[in-house]
């Protein structure tokens, strides 16, 4: 059953839980915001979701300490269809991928993961890392010589302090930090509350203002199949680390559709759609979160910093968040692979190199993901080398 919820999977590590919640929320909130802002979402209305993606995991996920939001891999599909369409067409899609999870959750999907190739994988992680780092770069232009510095500081900040600091994430000093400081050079900085009016923000259960018929369908469909796609491959790859990490295991199917649930939830809240984060949920781990109340602690504390402390989150500095998701991007790109080079098959290295071409010249996840795997099998065949699978 989806609501079937253990008390061992709540209780028992209470203290380390509520902290493990609290850092894993600040550790959510630049890439929601940052990805918010490249896909032109209210951040506001991203940080929500986030909020909202994260109580349906909670209780209906594959496995407690699950950190799911609005991750960047989803807001990168978005952004096409929402400059295209604008954001009622993003709701229309949110729901929908949702159905389309939860009906793939019930046919089995995540059997599926383990054909996929190990390179297809590597190409998926490095060209996500690529396109975070690219649209950050694509900011670049509309920043003054005080935000570039902003920048610069806030990069060296990040991988400096974990040397002297580490009870609390590297991101959330340098957002109060630069925040602070910001402060005192009105004028100069660009903040998260200049890219939009904060206060017509008003979360309610809404339907998408998007006329019901076919031409809608195939305008959404494209979108809702790759973020259903690109959401899974997210959330599955995200399990095994969780697992080794807490010498526990998941329940992959179940999470396929608590996914999907939670999509479509978050969508009539008028929110964009949500995975698993792998960074964030590692953090939460790391942190000591081992049980369902450390994410529900997360969605909480992001709710606080919607209705509570607004005026913080409006004065962050677009700079810090730049920074911050640079930093993201170089973490997420797997520089083990590159060395794996000398290990591959020439058809191996050629599949990872197509994959990762197609998804930064598409920005499309998922058709990168689809040619890698249609590729792989077409080596395979003329080859009649096997490549190696996933897991």
């Amino acid at each position: 059953m989806l609501f079937s919820i253990k008390k061992s999977e709540w209780l028992g590590n209470e203290r380390n839980d509520l902290f493990a919640g609290l850092v894993s929320s600040v550790a959510i909130l630049p890439e929601v915001i940052g990805f918010a802002i490249i896909a032109g979402v209210h951040p506001l209305s991203a940080v929500f979701a986030s909020a909202v993606t994260l109580l349906v995991i909670t209780f209906t996920g594959g496995r407690p300490a699950m950190v799911s939001a609005s991750a960047g891999s989803m807001a990168l599909v978005l952004a096409g269809l929402i400059q295209a369409h604008g954001l009622s067409y993003m709701l229309a899609a949110t729901i929908l991928t949702g159905f389309l999870q939860f009906i793939l959750g019930y046919l089995g999907i995540h059997k599926l993961m383990r054909f996929i190739p190990k390179t297809v994988m590597y190409g998926f992680v490095n060209a996500l890392a690529i396109l975070i780092f690219m649209a950050q770069v694509q900011q670049l232009p509309h920043q003054t010589l005080w935000s570039y510095g902003m920048i610069i500081c806030s990069i060296l900040l990040i991988y400096l302090l974990p040397k002297f600091i580490t009870i609390v994430p590297p991101a959330l000093i340098v957002i109060l930090f630069m925040t602070i400081l910001s402060y005192f050079l009105k004028g100069h900085l660009q903040t998260v509350g200049d890219l939009g009016e904060m206060s017509q923000f008003h979360p309610a259960i809404r339907w998408p203002n998007v006329p019901v018929n076919l031409e809608t369908l195939w305008i959404i469909l494209p979108s809702s199949v790759a973020l259903a796609m690109v959401g899974l491959i997210e959330s599955l790859l995200t399990f095994p680390i969780v697992d080794k990490m807490t010498a526990s295991q998941s329940d992959s199917q179940r999470e396929v559709k608590a996914q999907g649930f939670a999509n479509i939830i978050t969508g009539f809240f008028g929110g964009q759609a949500g995975c698993a984060m792998i960074g964030q949920a590692v953090i939460n781990v790391k942190s000591g979160g081992r049980k369902r109340l450390s994410t529900l602690i997360s969605c909480i504390t992001l709710l606080l910093f919607i209705f509570v402390f607004k005026s913080v989150m409006v004065a962050i500095p677009t700079a810090a968040l730049i920074g911050i998701m640079m930093t993201v991007a170089v973490d997420t790109f797997d520089w083990e692979s590159l060395q794996l080079f000398r290990t591959f098959e020439v058809t191996e290295i050629v599949i990872l190199l197509v994959t990762v071409g197609v998804i930064v010249y598409t920005h499309n996840l998922a058709i990168g993901i689809i040619l890698g795997v249609l590729l792989s099998g077409l080596l395979y065949h003329f080859f009649k080398k096997e490549p190696k699978k996933s897991c």
